[in-house]
């Protein structure tokens, strides 16, 4: 047997049931009577006794759309709310007769705060301050629908949609802060790795300086004991040195044709020109300044 039929059943034998969470409002040839609370209920329809209806005293939630409007700088946004509400057990016969439709009423309350709310705020500040939003759509509904015998349990704004070329414009605003904030981030890093990479050759070229100078140093030093003249000492440490040019000259990968006067007369000639020059900047350098006299001041 179906609902319907166990109800029709229930009249005939003027009876009225009444399910849990629920209220039943009881009136007598037409007019209100009494609230029948969950349970069995004696209804003698024969002296015009019935139930005008029942009333759920759950938790309902409604998400109310389309609630279009714009902000402070131009732009339309749809604004979609969700709002829980339930009807109070005291105050059953304002929320049954006094209001037809509350889910029509409390619409007209949503849309109503949000378009008064969000043309104060900027399109980005809709986003920021919703639950403020929010919170002024729940006190207004608040206040509204007391008098109905409705209790606002909570309200929230589930989703902000603005127009589809404006999502497309901040996507690309955001995209490009990114790769900004992605390029400074490359620069950096190849500046880092050119600086360390710098510090490297720096410090390699440093070393093979020193280990040329003790290797130079060790040559001067083993000439000095055979060869007592100094100036045939620099004379050989030159013609090292000529020979060790030409060879790097010629080991390297990047080859390059370089015309240079070669022979025994030229390392003599090198050698020359490296003492003459030596010379004339001792000759040039300034005087040491006269150490002070003992007792002056």
């Amino acid at each position: 047997m179906g609902a319907g039929s166990s109800v029709d059943l229930l009249q005939l034998l003027c009876c009225a049931c009444v399910e849990q969470s629920t209220v039943a409002m009881e009136e007598t040839c037409g007019r209100y009577d009494t609230v029948l609370d969950p349970g069995c209920h004696f209804m003698p329809w024969c002296v015009g006794r019935r139930v005008a209806g029942y009333l759920s005293l759950r938790v309902q939630q409604d998400q109310f759309c389309r609630g279009e409007t714009k902000s402070k700088d131009n732009v339309f946004v749809t604004v979609v709310a969700s709002v829980q509400y339930r009807a109070l057990a005291d105050r059953a016969f304002d929320a049954f007769y006094r209001l037809s439709n509350a889910r029509e009423q409390i619409q007209s309350y949503v849309f109503d705060v949000i378009r008064a709310s969000v043309p104060n705020m900027n399109l980005d500040q809709v986003f920021e301050q919703k639950n403020e939003v929010a919170r002024a759509v729940e006190e207004e509904l608040a206040k509204a629908m007391a008098m109905y015998g409705y209790e606002i349990v909570q309200t929230l704004i589930v989703d902000i949609e603005p127009d589809e070329v404006v999502k497309r414009a901040m996507n690309d605003i955001n995209a490009a802060a990114r790769l900004r904030v992605a390029a400074v981030e490359r620069a950096e890093a190849d500046k880092i790795q050119q600086v360390k990479r710098a510090e490297g050759e720096a410090e390699s070229k440093y070393l093979a300086g020193v280990g040329v100078a003790r290797q130079r140093q060790a040559i001067v030093e083993g000439l000095r004991r055979f060869v007592p003249d100094e100036k045939s000492v620099m004379d050989m440490v030159l013609a090292t040195q000529y020979f060790d040019t030409i060879r790097d000259i010629g080991a390297t990968s990047r080859a390059a044709t370089v015309f240079i006067p070669h022979g025994p007369a030229a390392v003599h000639d090198v050698a020359t020109q490296v003492r003459d020059g030596v010379l004339q900047a001792a000759a040039h350098a300034p005087a040491p300044a006269p150490a002070p006299a003992a007792g002056a001041r």
